[in-house]
């Protein structure tokens, strides 16, 4: 992919199938799950502040998302219905999401393993107070 990532030429948010649809002008065309963005959301709160800091999401598998709202040219900001909404989506993250959203699923399912959870597992409530951040 060039460092110019073309720009979405339609979106569509699939709410029965909880899929999120987008066209780039390249004829990049992707059927993004709604769990697989949420699982990947580029927010601090999944993917931590550092390094090796990411915090493994469970029970997105019936994630909506409820509200879409543009971000400058560049992005949208979706949120979900489990309240998450800190994730900027932005066109060039898009794109990386539906061409390798194969190898994202065998990774997070590695992932799910490694830490012998399963997908629907509930997400630790330890971690909604203060979202655990220090």
């Amino acid at each position: 992919m060039s460092a110019i990532t073309p720009a979405p030429e339609s979106i569509t948010v699939h709410n029965a199938s909880r899929i999120f649809e987008i066209r780039f002008a390249d004829g990049g065309h992707f059927r993004i799950p709604f769990e697989l963005m949420r699982v990947y959301s580029p927010s601090a709160e999944v993917q931590g502040h550092g390094p090796g800091q990411a915090v493994l999401q469970t029970g997105k598998r019936h994630v909506d998302i409820v509200a879409l709202e543009p971000v400058g040219h560049y992005a949208v900001q979706p949120t979900f219905s489990d309240g998450h909404d800190s994730g900027i989506f932005t066109w060039e993250y898009l794109y990386f999401l539906g061409s390798q959203q194969d190898a994202l699923w065998a990774d997070y399912e590695r992932r799910l393993a490694e830490a012998g959870l399963d997908r629907d597992a509930p997400m630790p409530s330890a971690a909604a107070p203060g979202c655990g951040h220090h």
